[in-house]
């Protein structure tokens, strides 16, 4: 049932939003637990290609995995830092992709 609750959660967050790294980015609190490691970002600090890349970094370093089980999160933690991770990635893509073909 928790499983399927953030699943739920992780759905809500992203949806609309797949492929906006700067959406995702200055939303990613909502998903994430309290002492993740990660502060909430105003969209408005994400307007910049160098903030996004900065804040994506950020991002990746709260969510690897690696990193996580340093960290010693829980399963359900984990379970989200996951999906969220590779949403965030597969939208990183997007705007590359974007970013070298408009900039």
């Amino acid at each position: 049932m928790e499983m399927e609750q953030l699943e739920e959660d992780i759905r809500l967050w992203s949806a609309g939003k797949e492929a906006n790294i700067r959406l995702l980015l200055s939303t990613l609190h909502h998903v994430l637990w309290p002492n993740s490691g990660w502060c909430a970002i105003p969209l408005a600090s994400l307007i910049e290609t160098s903030q996004v890349k900065k804040a994506y970094q950020k991002a990746r370093l709260c969510l690897h995995p690696d990193k996580l089980q340093q960290r010693g999160v829980t399963l359900s933690q984990n379970y989200v830092a996951g999906k969220a991770f590779a949403i965030i990635q597969d939208a990183w893509a997007a705007f590359i992709s974007q970013d070298v073909f408009f900039g």
